[in-house]
């Protein structure tokens, strides 16, 4: 005669404890972020030959605001049209960038390209026409709030962060798999 020892098996099965459970989700979220972070920072500015920026100020309201971050690919400055958003030196060899709208298009007595910008939430067109020497590129993604933990680290700091939080990705990578090999073997020997 056979027995179903399906009950018996469910009494076996013990819940994981609540700070447990909590540890298990918060550090998935985590990892998650860090994740899509590391997507858009870095994998897809190296696919796309561009670089990140993260926007500072609210002059690309609604669409990019304060804390966006940006990839900005060079382009040929022939090639931007009206309605692009670009970023741009300031000031030509300095490392001030802004981030606008490309708003009207014309030439320089020489012949040059000059491009008219203007921020989404400005009302007025910036005063200074933007020569194609400061044209960092074109912007081709944007994602809110991303830029925020990019700007807490910046130049020589931000290779040391991102080593740091590889090594402490691995860390705890190697950690759960540790404790989640100790556990199987504890069930297993429980069950026999």
């Amino acid at each position: 005669m056979l027995v179903d020892d399906a009950p018996r098996r469910r009494q076996r099965v013990r819940r994981r404890p609540l700070t447990s459970r909590l540890w298990a989700a918060a550090s998935t979220t985590l990892l998650v972020v860090l994740g899509v972070f590391a997507l858009f920072a870095i994998v897809v500015p190296l696919l796309l030959g561009a670089q990140t920026y993260t926007v500072l100020t609210g002059s690309m309201r609604p669409t990019m605001p304060p804390g966006t971050l940006i990839g900005v690919k060079p382009v040929d400055v022939d090639r931007i049209r009206i309605g692009d958003v670009i970023t741009y030196q300031l000031e030509s060899g300095l490392p001030a960038v802004v981030t606008h709208r490309v708003v009207s298009l014309s030439q320089t007595g020489d012949g040059r390209r000059t491009l008219r910008t203007q921020g989404d939430d400005n009302s007025a067109p910036d005063e200074d026409a933007v020569l194609p020497e400061q044209v960092r590129g074109v912007v081709v993604y944007s994602v809110p709030y991303l830029g925020y933990p990019g700007s807490l680290v910046t130049g020589e700091t931000r290779s040391v962060f991102v080593i740091v939080l590889g090594t402490a990705v691995l860390v705890y990578g190697a950690i759960a798999l540790i404790r989640d090999l100790r556990r199987g073997r504890r069930e297993k020997r429980a069950a026999s």
